[in-house]
Order: structure tokens, then sequence, then C-alpha cells
């Protein structure tokens, strides 16, 4: 529409200044409603729809339907592929250097990248932005590194990139196989050489049962967790996390993921059939044929001399090497050969690798002159560090691990922020490999990829002993650092972490133990293996030389993991399975040497250990613990060092040892209290002294009555004999009721000293041969007060079974003693001859008593006293007995005696006598009679 048009059809539009108009500011005219911007010249035609040709193949394995798209985005990278499975979609990438090779080995780079965008979120950083590379983007990294890598063409040297990106997530599919065969894809339509393509494949099994490509939910209820990499015929890489699983069982499982995987290479070839590059040639690096036998012929004598004397260590013989080296050296500048001394390192490692791998095949010794399947010599120590928490030290040949373990809060879990599977991770272990543990002088950076894959790997293998989060709330971290390394440092970790943690007092159900094995093989031209030999337990330079490093762990009932790496194109599956029972045996040898440093979890009774306690309140409560924006919660964590954590109703809290529990514990009651039930033991405070009891405060405010009849064993008259306003005590709760007035007991803190002793009987015996209590005695004295009086044998049951009943409820001593008519007779025998003249009286009152059957209570001559024999106990304390007592407790009309042996007894003041008795005086008395209750009465010698 031309300017004149629109203002004829907007008559508005002749008053606007002509810079407003809707032409010079480049904008369409106002038309159905929309405003759109104008191209700059409207007589020009718009430019041409951009057709992308894409390619695509889909097939199913298992229940998914998988995609492979390219073409449609990625256009300029060598290689790029689209894998999708659901609503989860992986790009993949790769792309090589166009210069020169001038080194000697690949420098392949693979980074795996999940950002936030996949499932739509933002990232919660502060600058809202994805940052350094997460631990799991490195361990998904090396997962497609390792299958890969060996199918480079020797020689190829050229710096290769893979760039794996998430792109979308459902959280139902982990992307790491995705992007492993998305990465094998690409390559495949690369022009970069490469011997694939590959499958990598995931099995699960829930209840026994295998499941191919399982979701995330399946594999949270799976006892194992395969993933399975191969090319058609041959095994390239395993990794396995499992709940120790048999060696049949996970044989079974390989055998069944090596065709699983195999479906996913004819789609590959098919979409490299139609969209992928022709091959470039790229030049090769190799060793000339003439070099290699020139440098065998002057250095082959002198290498297979160092490699056949078992008195060299590691670095004895790198030093012998790097001197034979430099002789080979020496003779090429004399020859003049410059091509020769350029590849002289990669010359002499390989002649190196020929003698070595030789004498293994046919002489079947190693380097230190082991037999295959022999373990280095082993040194375990528990507890290294006794201050720590958990510590120990494992040493096998010169390989040597320090693995130390914290406890801590349960919200110390690290976070993780992957697309799929778990928010947090309860358990970590951190390995580290420090320069100077191969003598060397190094740089500390950041996240290492070879240490986060080894310290996931010996985490994989601890997390299936480790006790279930309901039982054990803590967070556990292990440090492991690597004091010196000399071949399978990730399985060392594996033993001093199982041992750390029984050290620290964790409840494993069993050590675990690992061991790295190891193959030396001899191929045909064509590649296939014609002999090989499998290690156990392989040296640093036995895992250079050789073709496989195979890492198993596991208890004595199972696998825990497994890690295969592997430097061939391949390894048969029926030697890798062959792997396990050497490693089984291997195993074995060195969970011996481990349980004999620590068989079972320590127990942790001392100050020093770990606190954790988990405590129930409202969350009106926990609300006023926390305080505004955290005050109080980080008041008390700053003064006390411990970890508070609150969740729903629920408070966690962790010290670094019991003191400083009591002190957090403290400050939590004297905030919101804790929750009060019976037969708990509470700290509080007398606020004041009734005549019937007094009123205690504890738990943050509350209050509960103590009862004068709670108090004490003894009797009590007057409540301020013992209690005090402001006075500090520990009750016990003994009652509540619905109301919520709550009972407490001060006693029941301490049993009773005195004991029941119930003499044995005959089936028939009188009821005078018993003296017991008025209290207890009623059902006695109802069937019969005189000597003469006969009970069946079922009545004296009875009777005696109540007493006992009644014994076995209380929580403390019985309040009467039964005594038999012997020892009445005997003592009534003794007094009738000795104090018939001093007191017949009482001796006629003391025989009508045990006529009655009524308390004994005869007072002896006290000139016919009867020493003491042995500890003093309930039984053998009889009347006349003297002995030497201490006094317990000052009371207004007498004392409270300890007579030794947890017998109390009592003195009453005479009349006129003395009364300023101290705590801890000691005094002589004699017994004179006991109380209603069996309490001992003495006297003291010098009374009259």
């Amino acid at each position: 529409m031309s300017a004149v048009a629109a203002a004829r059809a907007n008559p508005l539009l002749k008053s606007l200044p002509p810079f407003l108009t809707w032409p010079h500011l480049r904008f369409r005219t106002i038309c159905s409603g929309r405003l759109g911007f104008a191209p700059s010249d409207p007589d020009h035609p718009v430019a041409g729809t951009k057709l992308l040709d894409s390619f695509k193949e889909e097939f199913e394995i298992g229940t998914s339907l998988i995609t492979l798209e390219t073409g449609k985005i990625a256009r300029f990278a060598n290689g790029a592929v689209v894998l999708g499975t659901g609503e989860t979609k992986v790009l993949s990438t790769v792309a090589a250097s166009k210069g020169d090779a001038l080194r000697d080995f690949l420098p392949l780079t693979v980074d795996y990248q999940e950002k936030q965008f996949a499932q739509s979120l933002i990232p919660t950083t502060f600058m809202r932005r994805e940052g350094a590379p997460k631990e799991r983007e490195l361990l998904c990294g090396r997962l497609i590194d390792r299958p890969i890598r060996p199918l480079f063409p020797h020689g190829f040297y050229h710096e290769v990139q893979v760039m794996a990106s998430v792109l979308s997530s459902d959280g139902r599919h982990d992307p790491d196989v995705m992007a492993a065969n998305a990465t094998s894809a690409a390559l495949m339509l690369s022009d970069i050489p490469w011997g694939g393509p590959i499958g990598m494949i995931r099995i699960g099994r829930i209840d026994g049962h295998f499941i191919v490509n399982p979701t995330m939910d399946e594999l949270s209820l799976s006892d194992l967790n395969l993933v399975y990499a191969c090319t058609k015929e041959k095994t390239l890489m395993i990794d396995v996390q499992a709940r120790e699983i048999t060696e049949k069982d996970l044989e079974a499982g390989l055998r069944m993921a090596h065709p699983e995987a195999v479906k996913y290479l004819e789609p590959q070839i098919r979409l490299a059939a139609k969209a992928g590059k022709q091959k470039k040639e790229y030049q090769l690096s190799m060793l000339s044929q003439k070099t290699l036998e020139k440098v065998g012929t002057l250095a082959e004598a002198n290498i297979k001399a160092v490699f056949t004397d078992p008195s060299y260590g590691k670095f004895e013989r790198g030093e012998a090497l790097e001197n034979i080296m430099q002789d080979v050296k020496q003779q090429l500048e004399l020859e003049g050969d410059e091509e020769s001394i350029k590849i002289l390192p990669k010359a002499i490692d390989t002649v190196r690798k020929q003698v070595v791998r030789k004498r293994i095949i046919t002489e079947g010794y190693r380097l230190d002159g082991r037999h295959l399947d022999e373990v280095r010599p082993i040194y375990c120590e528990a507890g290294h560090l006794p201050i720590l928490h958990g510590s120990a030290l494992f040493n096998r040949g010169d390989t040597q691990v320090l693995c130390t373990v914290t406890l801590g809060a349960p919200q110390d879990a690290q976070r993780l922020d992957a697309i799929v599977g778990p928010s947090t991770k309860r358990f970590m272990l951190h390995y580290s490999f420090p320069p100077f543990c191969i003598n060397e002088v190094g740089k500390r950076t950041g996240l290492n990829r070879r240490e986060v894959g080894h310290g996931t790997l010996a985490e994989k293998a601890l997390l299936a002993v480790l006790p279930p989060e309901d039982e054990f709330k803590y967070t556990v971290r292990i440090n492991s650092e690597v004091m010196a390394s000399d071949g399978s440092t990730s399985m060392a970790t594996v033993c001093g972490g199982s041992m750390a943690l029984m050290d620290a007092g964790i409840p494993l159900r069993e050590h675990v133990a690992g061991v790295s094995v190891g193959l030396v093989s001899e191929v045909d031209s064509t590649g296939e293996i014609t002999d090989y030999r499998i290690l156990t337990d392989i040296l640093g330079l036995e895992d250079h030389l050789g073709d496989m490093d195979f890492k198993i762990a596991g208890t004595r009932s199972g696998i825990t993991a497994i890690q295969l790496d592997i430097k061939p194109a391949g390894i048969p599956l029926d030697i890798v399975c062959e792997s396990l029972e050497a490693a089984r045996k291997g195993r074995l040898q060195i969970l011996e040497h481990m349980e004999r440093e620590i068989s079972t979890p320590r127990s942790k009774d001392d100050r020093n250990a770990p606190r954790l306690a988990s405590l129930r309140y409202s969350n009106d409560a926990l609300r006023r613990l926390i305080g505004p924006l955290g005050a109080i919660r980080k008041k008390i964590e700053e003064e006390t060092g411990a970890r508070l954590s609150v969740s729903d109703e629920t408070l966690t809290i962790v010290a670094k040892n019991q003191n400083v529990m009591d002190k957090v514990l403290e400050k939590v009651d004297s905030i919101i209290g804790r929750e009060i039930t019976v037969g708990g033991i509470y700290k509080g405070v007398v606020t004041s002294i009734k005549e019937y009891g007094a009123f205690v405060e504890f738990g943050g405010g509350q209050y509960g009555l103590l009862h004068i009849s709670e108090l004490s064993h003894e009797p009590v008259t007057r409540i301020s004999d013992l209690l005090s306003i402001g006075q500090q005590i520990s009750v016990m709760c003994i009652e509540q009721d619905v109301r919520g007035n709550i009972k407490l007991s001060l006693k029941r803190m301490s049993p009773r000293s005195a004991s029941l002793e119930v003499d044995a009987i005959t089936p028939e015996v009188k009821v005078s041969d018993f003296i017991v209590s008025k209290e207890t005695s009623a059902n006695a004295q109802s069937l019969s007060s005189s000597d003469s009086t006969q009970l069946d044998a079922k009545s004296v049951a009875d009777l005696l079974s109540q007493a006992v009943s009644t014994l076995k409820d209380s929580s403390t001593s019985p309040d009467f003693r039964i005594r038999s008519v012997a020892e009445c007779d005997e003592e009534e025998e003794r007094f009738k001859s000795t104090s018939n003249k001093l007191w017949p009286s009482k001796l006629k009152q003391s025989q009508d008593t045990c006529s009655s059957s009524s308390t004994f209570n005869v007072v002896p001559d006290v000139k016919d006293e009867t020493k003491a024999k042995g500890p003093i106990s309930a039984k053998n304390l009889k009347l006349g007995t003297t002995v030497t007592a201490k006094v317990h407790q000052v009371r207004a009309l007498g004392l409270v005696l300890d007579l030794g042996g947890g017998v109390r007894g009592m003195y009453r003041f005479k009349d006129h006598g003395k009364t300023d008795y101290a705590v801890g005086d000691e005094l002589r008395v004699t017994c004179t009679s006991f109380s209603s209750k069996g309490i001992p009465v003495m006297s003291l010698e010098n009374d009259d």
C-alpha cells in the first residue's frame, strides 16, 4: 500500500508530520489488527524458503523406539547426529584438526554437557548460567571416551573433539548411553578414520529378570546397573554397579547385553550410507620397521636383563631404562641417524613391551617375579588416625592409600543438579592422586577426570553394603589420599575405604575388596587372539604394557562394581567372563587380610565419637527454635559447633562428640523443650516446695509434681531436708494424664540397696517356719497363728509365688524380708543363755513374736556380739553382727548408715545423746533388730 492510499484510507494520517509516518519508521500499516516490520524495499521479492535435507533411521530395542537423525542441525560439524528416545534427545558432534600431528599420542577430547534448558529450568547459580563441568558430566564423558578410543587407527594422532549435548529430557531415560550411541553414529558420518560402529546398552535386573534399557524408575528398583559397549564380535567397555551379584548371574547379564547392543550397529551403517562422508586420508605417525629393528638390536638384551631381575623396584627399573635409552641415543648420534633419534622413546617403549609380553606368555612370570594369579603382599591398619571418626591405611605391594571417614548431618549431603536421578547424595568418596605419589612435580587444579572416575568407581563398590538411610541418617564422606602408586589405586581405595567405614562404627554388612585383572595376548595377522594370559593384581607397568585393566570389586557374596578398559580394538567376551573367576580368587585373599585387621564395626563409645539425634517436635515449636531468618539456630550452631537440620516435625542434631550434644540438647530444651515420655529422664529446677511434694520446671517451661513418696526409698519427714528452691535435679517421668499433668520421681533414678532373699523350702512346711513382716504376712496370719498348723504344698507355693512376683514387678528392692525359723531359733537359744538376767521381758516378747508370726525384734547381749565374716550383704547380716559403718545421711531423728555392700541401716538418736554427726563419719555399730520393712536397726558400741 502506498503512502497516498494510506492517507486516503486513514484521514488522521494527513495531519501527522512526515517523520512520524509508518513508511518513514519502516513499519507496515496497521492491517487486520497486526503490526509488523516492512522490508527495506517494498518492491523487492521476499527471500525463498531454505530446505534442510535430513536423514532418519528408526528402530526398536527392548520397549523403546529409537531414532537417529542427521542433516537438520549442526551442519558444519564433521559429523552430527541427534538420537532420540521418547522425549529425550541428545546431539553429538565430532570434529578433527586439519594440521599435521606432531605428537605420539591421540589427543581425543570428549565433552558432555547437560544444560538446564533441557528440562525447562533456569540455573540457580548467581550468573544464571552453567559453569564448569559437573561430576556427572565428566563421568558421562569418560563413558563415551572409553569405548571409542581403541577404534582409532594406530598412528592417528590428530586432535579429535567430541561434544555431546542434551537437547531435551523427559526424566525417564538416562541420556549417557544415548550420547555414546549418537557419538558412534557421528563418527561413522564424518571423514575421520575410525573402526566403528559400536553399540552401547544398559541392562537392569528386577526380581531376577533382566530388563533392556530400563527407565529411571525401573533402575531405582534394580539390583544391577550394567552398561555394556561392543562391536559386532568383541567387547569394548563394561561398567557395572550391583548389589552383590554373583559371577554366574553377571555372566548371564553380559551374554544377554551383547546381542542387544549389536542392534545399534545396522541403523548406523544404513545412516552412514545415506549421508556419510568419504573417509579422509590422514597422515599416520608409524614407526618404520628399519628403525624398530635397529633399536631392538641395540637395546633388547639390556631391557630383558632389567625386566627379568625381580629385585628392581618401580623407580630403579625406570632409571635403568633411562640409562639404556641414553646409550642407544649416543650410538645413533655416532651413526648420524637423526630420524631414529626423533622417535627413540617410542621405539624403546615398543621394544620394552615386546620383551615383557613375550616373557609372560612363554615363561608365566611377571615383572616382579610373581606367578600370574599371585597377589602382592598386603598390609592393613585400621584406626591409623584415632582422633578422626574413622581411618585406615592399606598397602598392596608399593601401592599405598590412606582413607579417612567423616560423618556429617543430613543437610551435609551433596546437592546434585543432574537432569535425571536423585537430587542429593548422602555418601561421597573423593579420590586424590597428588603428584608426589609417583615422585613427580605437578600443579593441583580443579576436578580431574581420572580422579573423579576412580573415586566414583570406589563409591559404587562401597554403596552396596552401607545401611539404609532410615537406619543410618548420617552423611558419610570418604577421602582417599594416594600416598604411593604402583597400580590399582582405585581398588586399594575400595579396601581402605571399607576398613575406614568399619573403624568409624558404621554397620556395614561385610567388607568390600577390589582387585585389578590384566591381560597379555598374542594375535595373528588378522588381529585374532591366538594365546593369552590373565594376570591378577597388575602393576602400573603391566597396565601400561598389557591389553586390559579389568577392575572388579565385591564382597564374599558377590560383585558390587566393575570397570573394564581395554587397549586393543576389542576382546572376546569369553575371555572377559573367564577373568571374573580369577578376580574372585584374588578378592578372597585380600578379604582375609582385611578381616584379620577389623572384622566388625567398632563400637564408638568414647566421648570423641560423633553423635546424631532425631527429635520430634511440632512445627510451631521448630519455628521458635529457628527464629527470625534462622537467627536462633545459627547462634546455637556457632556457639556449639553442632549442625541442626529441620524437616517436617523433626529436628536432627549432629554433634562432634557427646559433650557438644549435651550442650545443644540443653539449649534446645531451654527454648522449646523436649517431648515428654513416660520413663524419660530430664533435668529440671525446683521452683516451689509444698508439704506434699515439690514442683519442678523442666523441658523448656513444663512443670511436674515430685511427690514426697517419690523422693527417696527411705522415709522422708521434711522435703526441705532433701530439696531446696532453685536446686537442679534429674527426675524421671512416671505418669502423664490426659490433662497434661506430669508426675515425677527421684527415687527411681537409683535402685534401693536392700535385697530380698527367699530361702529354699520343702513342699510341706509350717507357717511358723517363716517369719514375715506384718505388711506382707496378712494372708499367712489369716490361715494360722500357731506352730502346729499345717499348710498343703499348693497353699505355700501360692503364698511364695505371690511374694516373688511382687519382687519381680518392682523396679526397686522389696519392702519385706523373709527369714527362716531356724535362724530365729538359733538367736533365741543364744539369747536365753546370755540375756535372761538382762532382758527377760524382751526375750519373752521375742518368743511371743516368733510364735505369732510378727516381726523378729530381739536385742542381743552386747558382750556376745558376732563379727561379720566377709563383705556385708543382706544374707550374712544377722542380729548381733558388728560392723564399721559410714554416715550416709543425717536426719532429724537419727542417721542413715552405709554398712557396705550396698546395704543401708538406721540409727535413732538417744535422749541427751550425741547428734552432731557429719556425712562420712565412721562408726562402730551392732545390728540390734530389723524394722517392719527389713531395714537393719543399729546401735553404737558404747551405747548403754
